[in-house]
């Protein structure tokens, strides 16, 4: 009988893993080992966690392996290659021109949701998003500026029962990964082609002053990053969904202005920024005159990300 070892012996499979690991370490790829394995996983058609079964790959997949991870290594975007970007509880269709959701944003759509959750508090006294709209459990209005590919639209319209959702977005290429992604998950989403800092089209000039929350994740990244980002956002991420202007708040000031509009009094405004912004973000939202309850909140990583307000109601002086 043979001895009884502790240790499984390596799979073909799991070598193949470990020398594309070690080749998309040394290409600089920050998380060498779970790229690899989602692209192993990916190409057997298998959730990750089932690789531990797999002994190899069949030489198709094998090739289709080799040749995946050799974009991966050239800095490709890995949801490029998969076709997927997980977001929350959604798994959504992104590719070459679209901005891939990132972590940080699920921080600023989970603030969002709980403020529509508990009626609009959002942790700002005063604030009642349900309420202004004939009471608690009253079906929220929510509009996505700059959406993208739907990320903050479709975790809304999944997670809040109810809620009416309008995502905005100008880009074309964006525009059909949009609908893309409202025609697969099913979710109620109306998009709206029309950019933030043009006077807005009739179907969304209809909303005007009917609004319970606005959220966007609009382009922040100052201009002097250009030399900074990672291929992966600098070369693969369309420049439309980047690049804010000098300080990077080019596009977050038109957000602003337009949210303003669309806004009821006591409705919830929510900006993604960058963690240069913690200061320079809620201080642009003091300024305008017509926020109350400012506050810069961190993401999971601890950095500065979002800033949140609320429009002033009627007779409320400015809060600083």
């Amino acid at each position: 009988m043979p001895p009884v070892t502790g240790r499984r012996a390596r799979t073909p499979a799991a070598e193949r893993i470990d020398a594309a690991t070690t080749r998309l370490a040394a290409a600089g790829v920050a998380s060498p080992r779970a790229d690899a394995e989602q692209l192993a996983a990916f190409v057997l058609g298998i959730g990750r966690a089932q690789l531990l079964l797999v002994d190899d790959l069949p030489a198709p997949a094998a090739t289709r392996f080799e040749a995946l991870v050799c974009c991966r290594a050239a800095r490709e975007p890995l949801q490029h290659l998969t076709g997927i970007a997980g977001f929350r509880y959604l798994d959504l269709l992104v590719g070459p021109g679209v901005f891939i959701p990132r972590p940080e944003t699920e921080s600023v759509v989970g603030w969002a949701i709980d403020a529509l959750r508990a009626g609009g508090s959002g942790g700002a006294a005063g604030s009642d998003c349900a309420a202004g709209r004939g009471g608690a459990g009253a079906a929220p209005v929510c509009v996505d500026l700059c959406a993208g590919s739907g990320t903050i639209a479709l975790a809304l319209a999944g997670e809040v029962p109810g809620a009416r959702v309008h995502a905005v977005e100008r880009e074309p290429a964006a525009l059909a990964w949009l609908r893309r992604n409202v025609t697969s998950t099913g979710l109620a989403v109306e998009i709206h082609e029309a950019d933030v800092a043009d006077e807005p089209p009739p179907s969304l000039a209809r909303l005007d002053a009917t609004v319970d929350l606005v959220v966007s994740n609009p382009p922040y990244l100052p201009d002097a990053d250009r030399a900074t980002v990672e291929p992966e956002v600098g070369v693969h991420d369309p420049a439309a969904a980047l690049w804010g202007g000098p300080d990077g708040l080019r596009v977050v000031r038109a957000v602003v202005r337009l949210a303003a509009r669309l806004l009821r009094p006591g409705g919830l405004l929510v900006i993604e920024h960058a963690d240069g912004h913690g200061e320079s973000a809620p201080a642009l939202l003091r300024a305008d005159g017509r926020w109350q309850d400012v506050a810069d909140h961190p993401d999971l990583g601890g950095r500065d990300r979002f800033v949140t307000g609320r429009m002033a109601r009627p007779g409320e002086g400015e809060h600083r």
